[in-house]
């Protein structure tokens, strides 16, 4: 996990390298979630990489764990980044 700052809106956001080696930008603070495999209307990214469906809580005694909310759920500046298959194709 890798520290940096969003170039689009300046946000503290952590670098999590994915199981597939994909780095996935996600908020800095970490947050409680309790998974939710086919309910889930959230999405967290665990430290180790693996992105969960979950609803997002904030009482650690009913939280299935802590991880990462992917950053393009909260960034301002989300649309202006391309993908860089939609760049080269």
């Amino acid at each position: 996990m890798r520290a940096s700052t969003c170039k689009g809106c300046g946000a503290a956001i952590v670098w999590i390298r994915t199981p597939g080696g994909k780095s996935m930008p996600c908020d800095a603070t970490p947050r409680y979630y309790i998974e939710k495999p086919r309910s889930g209307s959230k999405k967290i990214v665990t430290p180790n990489g693996e992105v969960i469906s979950c609803e997002y809580t904030e009482d650690p005694h009913k939280a299935t764990g802590t991880g990462f909310a992917p950053h393009w759920g909260s960034c301002r500046a989300a649309g202006s980044f391309k993908s860089r298959e939609e760049h080269n194709g």
